[in-house]
């Protein structure tokens, strides 16, 4: 995920969307573990600089994850798309970060 702000995005992914420090942190890359083998890489680097805001990514996550993370947003007076239900039930919601980067979760029932 590509930022402008190092210390604005860190807090963000950390208190916001997350609600946890990063897993990791490797020279000047923040990595968080979302599955058995996938990492988000946050990163400032000015090389990133032409592909901040542009980055889309989907995670699935379980019903209570959903919630959690609503209940974060809230918490933060962090605005979101709609929760939308799917005719087969994924409920789905997307929210942006700091730079515009868009964020959806995926609660399969």
């Amino acid at each position: 995920m590509c930022v402008s702000d190092l210390a604005r995005s860190l807090a963000w992914y950390r208190e916001v969307f997350f609600g946890c420090t990063a897993d990791e942190v490797i020279g000047e890359e923040h990595l968080w573990r979302v599955g058995e083998n996938a990492w988000l890489v946050i990163d400032a680097r000015d090389v990133r600089a032409a592909r901040v805001g542009g980055s889309m990514v989907t995670f699935g996550v379980s019903g209570a994850e959903l919630s959690s993370a609503l209940a974060r947003f809230a918490s933060h007076d962090v605005a979101h798309g709609p929760v939308e239900t799917y005719s087969n039930g994924v409920r789905h919601v997307e929210v942006q970060d700091p730079d515009g980067n868009s964020l959806s979760l995926a609660a399969v029932p």
